[in-house]
């Protein structure tokens, strides 16, 4: 299996295509927006303006997009993957979606018989090119079989755990995870800044026990300088943490955290600041403060 399609060239997207084209396989990608493809173009990538032309020249067909919508779209609408369908292609989707749409979308592609699998990863496009992400796979186990070659290449390790939709259930379940570290790295620092003490000393403390986390020892420090570089905007952390709010709705548990959260990422949205990184949050928190000490 050498020619792969990506559908949806945004941070991640580019960054797993750039990374495939590197290990020599043949890509076809789409995006709706043309500008994100000229650097893939200029590395050897062909571009198409569909969908279906990119299943046509593919074997593996990835999605990458904002969300089960787009995915919806991009596979079943005029020109869309299942119009471009052949007898050895397979469709995986790494964007983040409700697990509920997965196995209906998964329905849905059976139907055309294509396989579909689930393919969410955690982090980010800047180890992403270099093939380090984490990948949680399910679906068809057959299928996962003939592309686990590919998959070890833009991921590190991957995990196959078992039928359609399981694996986005985990990847929301890690996406409320860096909800809650961002947040409470975000509360900590201003608590202690606010002490009058140098927040460094509180990450070094931090870092030196038991409840470190890879974001306390390394985007923290940006948090402090107000520096940030973008690997997840904070927009698609809100879109993420809705995700989650759905599903725990579908499945009829309540998650009163992340409903809280989901509040405080809206409204640092609305203050502007949703195409920073998702630790950013911090400065929504730090203008809010702000308010509040001018109305004291």
């Amino acid at each position: 299996m050498k020619k792969i399609g990506i559908i949806g060239l945004g941070m991640l997207g580019n960054a797993v295509a750039l990374n495939l084209l590197e290990s020599n396989f043949k890509i076809t990608a789409y995006n709706r927006t043309k500008e994100k493809t000229f650097q893939l173009q200029k590395k050897g990538a062909t571009i198409v303006d569909t969908p279906k032309e990119v299943a046509e020249n593919s074997e593996l067909v990835i999605i990458v997009v904002k969300d089960a919508k787009a995915v919806r779209q991009v596979s079943f609408e005029k020109n869309g993957i299942i119009e471009g369908n052949h007898e050895k292609l397979i469709v995986a989707d790494m964007s983040t979606i409700e697990p509920v749409e997965s196995k209906n979308i998964s329905k849905k592609f059976l139907n055309y018989g294509i396989n579909k699998l689930d393919i969410p990863v955690m982090g980010g496009p800047n180890v992403a090119i270099t093939g380090d992400l984490v990948m949680m796979a399910s679906g068809n186990k057959e299928s996962f079989d003939s592309c686990e070659k590919i998959f070890n290449i833009i991921s590190n390790k991957v995990f196959f755990l078992g039928e359609s939709g399981i694996a986005h259930s985990i990847k929301l379940a890690m996406n409320l995870q860096i909800t809650m570290l961002a947040l409470a790295l975000s509360e900590g620092i201003m608590l202690v800044e606010k002490s009058g003490v140098d927040p460094k000393i509180f990450l070094e403390i931090l870092n030196s026990t038991y409840f470190k986390t890879g974001m306390s020892e390394k985007k923290a420090f940006k948090m402090i300088d107000g520096k940030y570089n973008t690997t997840f905007t904070l927009a698609n952390l809100k879109k993420d943490i809705t995700t989650m709010t759905k599903a725990a709705k579908s499945l009829g548990i309540e998650l009163p955290m992340i409903s809280k959260a989901e509040q405080v990422y809206e409204n640092a949205m609305n203050e502007g600041f949703g195409e920073i990184d998702y630790t950013g949050i911090i400065e929504y928190l730090k203008k809010i403060n702000e308010k509040n000490q001018l109305k004291s």
